[in-house]
């Protein structure tokens, strides 16, 4: 297995914890009465899932082996209403740090293919950072009234909704 190949296989798993990640955020949300911030994470969780399938998708296209790890167990605990969008944040800042090493790797590599399958990526941890950032302003200026901030999330559209995207590559056993 080359060096890359590998370096997919652990970003899968990186993956894989933040949309369990998001689902624990969603559920902490849930279980506040906040559905429009649930709802959101629960997407953000999908879309996660969905970004480890792809990449699923394109070791199996590339004939490389794929290994489906195991994840530690998310945070469930926060200090207050704010700490699950910085958390989530910081999460999506540490992912596009993540892709930015394998762009470097296939790079360095040589895999013009393997970079090429990076860039989709890179456009979409541009806009998953902004969205997360957009919305910790949020929450900051409506921690005292959350209920302010589910007119916000009712009233806006906060990241991209679940909407399809014609550029995404292809996801092993299809975006479900």
């Amino acid at each position: 297995m080359s060096k890359f190949a590998a370096a997919l296989n652990e970003q899968i798993a990186n993956e894989f914890a933040a949309s369990q990640q998001y689902i624990a955020l969603a559920v902490h949300y849930d279980a506040e009465t906040l559905p429009g911030l649930a709802a959101h994470f629960y997407r953000q969780a999908v879309e996660e899932r969905n970004h480890a399938m792809i990449i699923v998708q394109y070791l199996l296209d590339s004939n490389e082996k794929v290994i489906v790890p195991a994840v530690e167990s998310p945070q469930t605990d926060f200090e207050d209403v704010v700490a699950p969008v910085a958390l989530a944040l910081e999460q999506e800042k540490r992912v596009t740090e993540q892709i930015v090493e394998l762009v470097k790797l296939a790079r360095e590599e040589g895999d013009l293919v393997g970079e090429q399958f990076l860039h989709w990526f890179l456009t979409e941890q541009r806009e998953e950072v902004s969205s997360m950032s957009d919305l910790l302003h949020v929450v900051e200026r409506g921690r005292e009234n959350l209920l302010l901030v589910e007119e916000y999330m009712a009233r806006s559209q906060v990241g991209d909704q679940g909407a399809p995207d014609a550029a995404m590559p292809p996801v092993a056993g299809g975006a479900l």
